[in-house]
């Protein structure tokens, strides 16, 4: 396992265990004295309160849920599920004709979105254990991928951008929320693990994000930045954006 991976599976099994005992949200820019991610709810207080669940939850910078526009028996998967939030909300979306599936790398967190699975009630949604670049999915799989603020920790973005083409059926679609690179960060920044691990260090610019949805085979990617979270020492900054795409009908 690489160093990067290494460090983000040990930082989210901590933060898996301090909200499995009921912590706050944590994680992400706002460690690095930037804005709020995470703490700042982009839910519906009506959908978290369905499921008996709360927006703290999220560690991730958006609601790729809601950018999806998921539809009833659609089949879904969410790269980087942590504590399973995304997971069921879109599971309540696309119903019990549909199903969603969440794969993570962290036992810790495999082991909370089941609790909160459980608790939820939630019976069409399924967490199991893998990376983003090696989805354990068949080819077509899935109608819809997500993803929340994940993308931007792996090493190999363009293989994680492979595999959710890979795994989407024809005429299906990726709704990402992530973090990526406003102005270019100092070049300590970008070898730091811990602003690697928050969220910072690994992210690229729009038109690197947008170079390797189109070279993995994507058609008409939109990338829209949705806000300011870090900026350091007046130069460099990141920030939030919601990220789509779709792969085209044979």
């Amino acid at each position: 396992m690489g160093e990067v991976r290494e460090a983000v599976r040990q930082r989210y099994a901590v933060v898996a265990r301090q909200l499995a005992v009921g912590g706050g949200c944590c994680g992400g820019p706002s460690q690095q004295g930037g804005g709020g991610r995470g703490c700042g709810s982009p839910y519906r207080a009506e959908d978290l309160t369905e499921l008996g669940l709360d927006g703290g939850l999220s560690l991730g910078c958006g609601n790729p849920v809601q950018l999806a526009e998921l539809k009833p028996g659609e089949t879904v998967l969410d790269l980087g599920s942590g504590g399973g939030l995304d997971v069921l909300l879109a599971a309540q979306q696309v119903g019990p004709e549909g199903h969603v599936y969440g794969v993570d790398m962290t036992d810790e967190m495999l082991e909370l979105a089941n609790r909160n699975r459980d608790r939820a009630g939630v019976t069409n949604a399924t967490f199991f254990k893998g990376t983003i670049e090696q989805v354990p999915l068949p080819d077509g799989a899935v109608d819809v991928v997500i993803s929340n603020c994940v993308i931007n920790l792996a090493e190999d973005k363009a293989a994680v951008i492979q595999e959710a083409f890979r795994v989407l059926k024809p005429g299906g679609r990726l709704a990402v929320s992530d973090m990526v690179e406003l102005q270019p960060l100092p070049e300590t920044v970008k070898h730091e693990l811990d602003a690697h691990v928050g969220c910072i260090a690994g992210t690229i610019p729009v038109d690197a994000y947008r170079r390797i949805l189109v070279e993995a085979g994507f058609e008409a990617p939109e990338i829209r930045v949705t806000g300011m979270e870090a900026v350091f020492g007046g130069s460099g900054a990141v920030g939030s954006a919601a990220v789509w795409a779709r792969k085209p009908v044979d």
